[in-house]
């Protein structure tokens, strides 16, 4: 009966020891994924700036007026036809 006993311990301590190699070797594979997603998150962030500043420079009104004129063949009314309202 003792004997029963204490290999039922040894068997749970076994069985306790594998789970905790399991779950660390788990956390180690969790901690490389969370570093790759990190890196991935800071390109992305580094190309939503690049973006943000090209849009600005898009926005400048020079820029517009440059392509209106050349890609859209827009021209500047003359002044007699312009009617402002009010």
């Amino acid at each position: 009966m003792k004997f029963l006993l204490y290999f039922g311990f040894y068997a749970a301590i076994i069985l306790s020891a594998l789970q905790v190699i399991v779950s660390r070797h788990d956390a180690r594979y969790l901690f490389v994924e969370l570093q790759s997603q990190l890196k991935v998150q800071d390109e992305l962030n580094e190309q939503w700036g690049r973006l943000q500043l090209e849009y600005g420079t898009w926005a400048v009104n020079d820029r517009i007026e440059e392509y209106a004129r050349t890609k859209l063949n827009m021209k500047e009314p003359m002044h007699g036809l312009v009617v402002l309202i009010k």
